[in-house]
């Protein structure tokens, strides 16, 4: 025989599921603005990333700085002396800058690319809604980030050019070989960098990377999108969408790009090595450094560390994408053909 309590029961149990924290959490969600709930989405996407990938990243600059004891090492070789000189926080050595860097340039990277992407929709209806749009979107977040947040982006360098031996030799009771880093943290590279430069010092290396980040975050953008549209209808919903598009993405905007960021790095971390490149003299734009490399060290240089970078890129920018598509549909984010039609009416 049936209870008269089960119906009442079941009426009670749904309206306390329906009236529970989570539900209370997900109308919080709800109430945020869409560009909020983009900045959370891009920065939780690109700190997952780059934090997955840093061991990749601190051996990159190590090879593209040229930093004594590294210039005829590959890859593994690398990863091995950094573990033995270092231990294992050797390989997130300047991820707290990285950290502190990549969540707001990767908020605002994915942020500004959905508005001005949108805005280009609005008033630039000749361009079509296709990737082309994304292109010139994705260039101009690109700018727009790295303008922000590039002084953390040099600090992060300059703290993972440095190489201390942690290790110490009881025989000697010696702490290690290599030079005492010049830095002690983030916030002494900037006040350092800024007594001695003023804002152009904590700039230094932004003509280059703003050349390099403008076409490379236009074509990642770009190459994503429009292999995503490419994808058939019944795998649109498979992580593997993504992740696939994404790494490629990457892959082929990396390429094309990869001298201008060696040139960026050479230029950063120069009041740093003991000679500078031809007596003394700086590099003064991009154009020179490029030059004065391919002179000076050969045109290999322009591409030290790359097969690193692959290594890095395909997981980081699939990761970085996958994470960003997850998070939106985690915090409600409407599809932008939604969001466009409910923005036009």
């Amino acid at each position: 025989m049936s209870s008269p309590q089960g119906p009442t029961l079941t009426a009670n149990m749904a309206d306390l599921v329906d009236g529970s924290t989570a539900h209370r959490e997900v109308s919080h969600i709800d109430c945020l603005p869409v560009y909020v709930k983009e900045l959370i989405a891009g920065g939780a996407a690109g700190a997952f990333a780059k934090t997955t990938l840093a061991p990749l990243e601190r051996t990159k600059i190590l090879l593209q700085t040229r930093t004594d004891g590294f210039q005829s090492l590959g890859v593994y070789q690398s990863l091995r002396k950094v573990l033995k000189h270092e231990g294992v926080l050797g390989f997130y050595k300047g991820n707290g800058a990285s950290l502190i860097r990549i969540i707001p340039y990767a908020a605002l990277h994915f942020m500004t690319y959905e508005q001005y992407r949108g805005w280009i929709l609005d008033n630039f209806s000749s361009f079509g809604s296709g990737p082309v749009v994304d292109l010139f979107a994705g260039s101009a977040s690109g700018g727009t980030a790295v303008l922000c947040t590039y002084p953390l982006d040099l600090a992060r360098t300059k703290l993972a050019y440095q190489v201390v031996d942690t290790r110490t030799n009881f025989r000697s009771g010696i702490r290690g070989f290599y030079p005492r880093p010049a830095y002690s943290g983030i916030t002494d590279v900037l006040t350092t960098v800024y007594k001695e430069g003023g804002i152009r010092g904590l700039y230094r290396g932004v003509g280059p990377t703003l050349v390099g980040i403008l076409p490379y975050a236009g074509l990642k953008f770009y190459i994503y999108e429009a292999l995503k549209t490419s994808v058939p209808e019944e795998h649109q919903k498979s992580i593997l969408m993504p992740v696939s598009c994404g790494a490629l993405a990457g892959l082929l905007g990396q390429t094309f790009t990869y001298p201008l960021d060696v040139v960026r790095r050479q230029m950063q971390v120069e009041s740093l090595q003991c000679s500078t490149i031809e007596g003394g003299r700086r590099y003064r734009n991009t154009i020179e450094g490029l030059t004065t490399i391919v002179r000076n060290q050969g045109w290999r240089q322009l591409f030290a560390g790359l097969s690193i970078n692959y290594i890095k890129m395909v997981p980081s920018v699939a990761i970085g994408f996958t994470a960003y598509d997850t998070m939106k549909v985690w915090l409600h984010i409407p599809p932008r053909e939604k969001a466009q039609a409910e923005t036009a009416g």
